[in-house]
């Protein structure tokens, strides 16, 4: 595998455009998407957890409880969280936030353990913060080191996940990750048939350790739902994202092209009330940009892309979760 493995019969194209035909849009909100081999159909931008809980720190549980109200009206319904973001924070103030409109939100959060207690530990956590009595999709979290799928699989975590599956506290079983494409792969040739993957989908991926390029189509084939995430190429201030801080491409743009890819839907940071709005506003009425549009926002991106240095999730430790380096051994500063 390169780390590039640009498709030469337009197959991401193909894929994309039989995703977009599935797609279904009402007119009053936002389009759906089928979820893999779910059944589900989920909202094509999902609300992202970290980002509305620093909004209510830095702004007010109200403002973020009413930003939360206000994305479910206007049908951005599928919402995401994890069990360590802001030491459950996250969880909490998003539980607060669904509490009398749980019907309707397709809840996604995440396992932050391996092993098959903590794993349960995770769940139970996640259950009273987020006041409901089901997960809708729960992920393994931050798969970003390469023997994290040994460690899922001996160490017990999946056999936590299916027996909460069985006990119908969670319907559908993904993961994630935002390091390196093979560590990907490695979960999906495991003896596990997994419901969805999430994973960086933006303009640089393109071209540097290319999960849309390696590893969406393996997905595809497989039935596994696609959810994106780092559409901005993420930010290590949680603030601005890189693609559009380095002037390589809006954010509107950056939207466009990672829902112009075979995804069921991508996650965006919404801190700010013009988060929202620019979030609604380019996903309405979503129509897939042309091959040629795409070329050129790739064109535009293509030399600082390659190296690594606006997708700084993949090429250094910045954006791995302390929690996770912890469990791996790795040295967590205060500020973390």
């Amino acid at each position: 595998m390169t780390d590039t493995n640009e498709p030469t019969d337009r197959d991401d194209l193909r894929l994309a455009r039989a995703l977009f035909e599935a797609q279904q849009d009402d007119g009053l909100g936002l389009p759906t998407r089928p979820l893999g081999n779910t059944g589900q159909h989920v909202s094509i931008l999902c609300l992202g957890g970290w980002h509305i809980a620093q909004c209510a720190k830095d702004d007010g549980e109200p403002e973020a409880i009413s930003m939360m109200h206000e994305a479910i009206q206007e049908g951005m319904t599928f919402f995401d969280n994890a069990w360590d973001y802001h030491d459950g924070y996250a969880e909490e103030v998003m539980g607060r936030a669904i509490a009398n409109r749980r019907d309707q939100v397709f809840l996604m959060t995440k396992n932050c353990e391996r092993d098959y207690h903590g794993s349960l530990d995770n769940l139970h956590d996640s259950l009273k913060r987020l006041n409901t009595d089901h997960i809708d999709l729960w992920q393994f979290h931050e798969l970003d080191y390469d023997n994290d799928p040994e460690w899922i699989f001996e160490q017990g975590g999946l056999r936590a996940a299916l027996e909460a599956h069985k006990a119908g506290k969670i319907r559908f079983i993904g993961f994630t990750g935002h390091k390196d494409p093979r560590i990907h792969l490695d979960m999906i040739a495991r003896p596990h048939d997994w419901d969805t993957a999430q994973m960086p989908i933006n303009i640089c991926d393109y071209f540097f350790r290319s999960f849309q390029n390696n590893v969406v189509p393996v997905c595809l084939e497989n039935g596994i739902g696609v959810i994106g995430m780092k559409t901005l190429a993420g930010s290590p201030d949680g603030q601005n994202g890189a693609i559009p801080a380095a002037g390589l491409a809006t954010a509107t743009q950056c939207i466009h092209y990672s829902l112009s890819q075979p995804v069921s839907s991508q996650v965006l940071g919404i801190r700010i009330r013009r988060d929202l709005k620019q979030a609604l506003d380019a996903g309405r009425n979503f129509q897939p940009l042309e091959d040629q549009q795409l070329d050129q926002l790739r064109e535009q991106v293509r030399e600082m892309a390659g190296d690594g240095r606006i997708e700084l999730f993949k090429s250094t430790q910045l954006f791995d979760g302390p929690h996770h380096r912890k469990q791996h051994g790795f040295q967590v500063s205060e500020n973390d």
